[in-house]
């Protein structure tokens, strides 16, 4: 592509008119010759310290957003903003031809995503999803590395779902993504709120701060469908421009959930906002269940879709991977697995459980390392509260001593009475769980999910599946 085509609109240069063959912000990836480099100033580094090193490298220009007297420099106010849109102009702005749905806040996002995009196929569509588990194109499954992908990344899987003829595409919204500006020139046809609870304060430093970062996102779309349950929805609905839409499973909002029936196979409710009542069936457990379902069925509502159809869509929906995902055991005990990693979704999960479980309610989990250590001890006061015995182990430790992280989250167990053990390696603590499980004990392994690895100090990441783990544990129970 040449320059000239790549900035225009974009940045003013003085520079001929040369060919681009690629573009990049990384330095440690291999690039080819003539490539533009876009310099990023992060948190520990800064990309404009190796422009000269760039170019010495072979890449024909840099974009920088303060003067380095390089000879083959372009100069633009903010280069973080302007890196995403040269990106949709190198993939020739492939959000302009597919339809974007975007779905944003602390829980519920990868379960909404999820039922979204397979009601959408299970309505004739072809439809792409990115998100925490993985990204999807149609029916091909492809590796992520985070919620929301980088730029180059971002724009070139939307490119590749462009190409492969999908209609839509279905999106988590990180707020670390709308921070950072990594979304840049998308355009959602709606954007979701599901709630918004204590995470990523490691990042974003404080609670309001979180809520600015997620709120960039009704900045742009044409619709929001905001959860009103939530204190934060509430004041969402009242601050943004855009058309706006509320659900509710408690008041009087444009899509409500009456009637609600909580089982340990499912919820039930009455669905109410096409002047009708739609009985629901969804087979996932707990309340926050009913809330997820429902956001999906107001999106659907909102894209044009009968809400009839959708419903019986969503009656056929199975389950979501990491999601209280029930792992088989051939016993008289159950374990389940949930990405539950901060104190609202533990409260969530256990509580879902709790309602409907005949025996113990086993709650295993961790805290990350190198995160937020505010939520550490009320991770473990949300699972004293409906656990009937906890283990206390690791999660991805990463940079932190594993044991040290422990420490912090038992000071959330004082003046608690719930029994508890700690056992630092995680596998031996599931192990653990398994052989000293009772009959009709529920055995919750929150934190990993759909992940199947885990981060040890100094940077080693090993395979870490909680299904296997839990299957060799079986195995040694023969």
């Amino acid at each position: 592509m040449k320059l000239y085509d790549l900035v225009d609109g974009l940045a003013e240069t003085t520079l001929e008119n040369i060919e681009i063959t690629d573009i990049t912000s990384d330095n440690r990836k291999d690039f080819k010759k003539g490539a533009m480099f876009v310099c990023i100033k992060g948190n520990t580094f800064d990309g404009h310290s190796v422009a000269e090193q760039m170019l010495e490298k072979g890449a024909s220009c840099v974009v920088v957003q303060r003067d380095l007297g390089l000879k083959n420099q372009i100069i633009v106010p903010d280069s973080r903003e302007i890196y995403p849109s040269l990106c949709a102009r190198w993939f020739s702005d492939p959000q302009d031809k597919i339809k974007l749905i975007g779905v944003t806040g602390t829980n519920g996002k990868t379960t909404i995503t999820t039922v979204i995009k397979n009601v959408l196929t299970g309505l004739g569509a072809k439809v792409g999803l990115i998100g925490t588990c993985q990204n999807e194109i149609g029916d091909k499954i492809l590796h992520t590395e985070r919620t929301t992908p980088e730029p180059y990344d971002l724009y070139e899987l939307l490119a590749q779902m462009v190409e492969e003829k999908c209609e839509y595409t279905v999106m988590e919204v990180s707020s670390q993504a709308l921070e950072q500006k990594r979304v840049g020139p998308l355009h959602f046809d709606i954007a979701l709120f599901t709630n918004l609870t204590q995470d990523h304060l490691d990042v974003h430093g404080t609670m309001e701060n979180y809520y600015k970062a997620k709120k960039l996102l009704f900045s742009m779309c044409d619709k929001a469908l905001i959860n009103i349950d939530d204190e934060s929805g509430k004041r969402y609905l009242s601050e943004i421009n855009c058309e706006k839409y509320s659900f509710s499973t408690t008041e009087k909002a444009d899509f409500n959930a009456y009637d609600i029936q909580l089982s340990a196979s499912g919820v039930e409710y009455i669905f109410r906002g096409v002047d009708k009542s739609i009985p629901v069936k969804f087979n996932m457990p707990g309340h926050f269940n009913v809330s997820n379902s429902l956001a999906a069925i107001g999106c659907m509502v909102l894209l044009g879709f009968n809400a009839d159809d959708v419903i019986n869509l969503i009656y056929k929906t199975s389950g979501v991977r990491g999601r209280a995902e029930v792992v088989p055991t051939g016993r008289d005990f159950t374990v389940i697995c949930d990405y539950a990693h901060t104190p609202d979704a533990v409260e969530n999960i256990l509580k879902a459980i709790k309602s409907c479980s005949q025996g113990r309610v086993v709650c295993l989990f961790g805290c990350g390392g190198n995160r937020d250590k505010r939520k550490r001890p009320l991770m473990a006061r949300a699972a004293a509260e409906y656990a009937d015995f906890l283990i206390v182990t690791s999660d991805n430790p990463r940079d932190e001593d594993p044991d040290d992280i422990i420490k912090d989250i038992l000071t959330g167990l004082e003046g608690k009475n719930v029994p508890y053990v700690t056992i630092t390696d995680r596998i031996e603590a599931i192990h653990w769980a398994v052989k000293n499980a009772q009959k009709n004990d529920v055995i919750v392994l929150a934190g990993k999910g759909h992940e199947d690895y885990q981060i040890l100090p100094g940077g080693v990441k090993i395979h870490l599946d909680e299904r296997e783990v839990v299957a060799d544990a079986l195995a040694e129970l023969q």
